[in-house]
């Protein structure tokens, strides 16, 4: 048996397999092969592993999404089984004696460029899809995992790091757990593994050895130890522990219907985190009364273009349709900092959590915001939905924001396209928004504080940087003075006031923020009924 251990972010126990994550290389060896043809079959068996990967990536997205953005996998298929591919990998093999990853690798590169030559838009597209399919065979062949859309059980994902557009990926009935080597309990990653109620470590002393793939192991999100093939008694003890976990969360379903309110009568209103329509289902489940951040950039993650305004609409009105009557606040996208999509193209910069990203994306690109939120607002006539803006630090700015959206509530209705009443609020997540919230809490009508990057703007310290764990404390005196004047100024001004950020489900701090006078608490939704439980028990 071995023990390793790690910094956990989600208690828990989960017991199964282990799927090693690793990404795929950005090299490719070139060297001398004795057997041709055993290097062709190779080939040949990982050509094969794509196709089934693919196929089962068109299925997902068929049901997901629709058969038209599902036959972009399709074509994919077809470009892996060319005659002309196959025979010029095979010349390569076979005629020069070389290994079958620079076989797909110098093809991949000649076609591409001959598709980019012809100097036709669409084959120039051709050519990204021909070096997309190629590095999923490569990744095959020198045994690294591009992706989990193959898992045949439930795993535990045992990665380097993950960063959101790789988490995005995964089947979520797939998963019992992460562990990393690096990462935070901050990080995107940490945030995705609570709200899906996942046991996960991160910062974990352990190998990325391709040996673990495969082997049973058991993730004690209670003390942050992952035991690799354990011996029977250890194996006991950890179903024993996982029982009472169980049943642990069953007491908690009594809770259900109760009013979350303090033995004085304070009413906290108890909201979830979400990042996608299938999050709705824990939401219902965990009986939260409302939505108090849908994450929208989850939307435009994992993905090569921008999402239309339909498939935003068909996302925000399922989500506002199940919800119900109950309020759905959505967060404009925020894209940068640790959110990466290439297709913006968002120049490197020295320093992203501070650069160009969320509200200053959407007011540099206002057709893609416009698109944004007229798909919001097309959706709020199945509901109550709110919106609220990342990333503020100054009036103008929700001044500008607000000129759009009369712009996008005018288009709809000269075309007879109807939406609801939506209240506007904002994000408070820099010291800037913190000491100028009196003047923004005139101008919207609720606050959303996000400590996370609240925390790490006011102690200068990067939140996704592990080595500067000794240094962050999210309950920073300066940190928690800022929730208080954030909260004093929205009620001077009519404001309502929520934290969204990860320290509304801090439990040490659950009665400090009653106390201060919040208004609402949005946490990831299995820890609503613990917090219900909380809330409920101060005198």
């Amino acid at each position: 048996m071995i023990t390793c251990q790690g910094k956990s972010v989600f208690s828990g126990v989960a017991i199964g397999k282990i799927f090693v994550y690793k990404k795929a290389e950005n090299t490719v060896e070139k060297y001398q092969i004795e057997d041709p043809a055993a290097e062709f079959e190779r080939f040949k068996a990982a050509q094969a592993k794509a196709i089934t990967q693919l196929q089962a990536l068109y299925e997902k997205t068929c049901k997901d999404i629709g058969e038209e953005e599902a036959m972009i996998f399709e074509m994919h298929q077809q470009l892996l089984e060319d005659l002309d591919y196959v025979e010029s990998i095979q010349g390569i093999i076979e005629n020069d004696k070389l290994n079958a990853e620079y076989a797909v690798f110098v093809t991949a590169e000649q076609f591409a460029a001959m598709f980019i030559a012809m100097n036709d838009e669409y084959m120039s597209g051709r050519a990204v899809d021909v070096k997309d399919v190629s590095e999923r065979v490569i990744s095959i062949l020198n045994g690294s995992q591009v992706s989990a859309e193959a898992m045949p059980e439930p795993v535990i994902i045992l990665a380097e790091d993950l960063a959101p557009s790789e988490t995005v990926q995964f089947e979520k009935d797939k998963l019992l757990a992460f562990v990393t080597q690096k990462g935070s309990a901050n990080s995107h990653t940490a945030i995705l593994a609570r709200m899906m109620n996942l046991p996960s470590l991160v910062t974990t002393d352990i190998e990325l050895n391709m040996e673990y793939h495969d082997k049973m192991a058991i993730v004690d999100g209670f003390t942050g130890k992952i035991y690799i093939e354990p011996d029977e008694v250890t194996m006991a003890e950890m179903k024993e522990k996982q029982k009472r976990a169980e049943e642990r969360r069953r007491m908690l379903q009594t809770l259900k219907g109760l009013p979350t309110v303090t033995k004085s009568g304070k009413h906290v209103h108890l909201y979830a985190n979400i990042g996608g329509v299938e999050d709705v289902d824990a939401v219902l489940e965990n009986d939260c009364e409302g939505i108090g951040l849908f994450r929208s950039e989850f939307l435009y993650l994992g993905r090569e273009d921008y999402p239309s305004e339909e498939e935003q609409f068909e996302a925000y009105k399922t989500v506002i349709s199940r919800m119900a009557g109950k309020k759905v606040i959505i967060r404009t996208l925020d894209i940068g900092a640790d959110k990466q999509a290439d297709y913006f193209n968002i120049a490197k910069e020295e320093n992203p959590a501070l650069g160009f990203r969320a509200i200053r994306i959407c007011l540099e690109r206002v057709d893609m915001f416009k698109t944004q939120l007229r798909a919001i607002y097309r959706a709020s006539a199945y509901g109550k939905a709110s919106i609220m803006f990342p990333m503020i630090i100054s009036v103008s700015e929700i001044i500008r924001i607000k000129e759009i959206v009369e712009e996008v509530k005018e288009e709809l209705r000269q075309n007879d396209i109807p939406f609801g009443d939506v209240e506007l609020g904002i994000m408070v997540e820099t010291p800037a928004a913190v000491m100028i919230s009196d003047q923004l809490a005139a101008e919207v009508e609720f606050f959303s504080i996000g400590t996370n990057d609240l925390t790490q703007y006011t102690l200068a310290i990067d939140r996704q940087n592990q080595a500067l764990e000794p240094f962050y404390d999210a309950h920073h005196d300066a940190v928690l003075r800022m929730i208080q004047k954030t909260i004093e100024n929205a009620h001077a001004h009519g404001a309502w006031c929520g934290i969204c950020g990860e320290l509304g489900a801090d439990m040490e701090l659950t009665r400090r923020f009653v106390q201060m006078g919040i208004d609402e608490l949005s946490v990831s939704p299995p820890f609503t009924l613990e917090l219900r439980k909380k809330i409920r028990e101060i005198d």
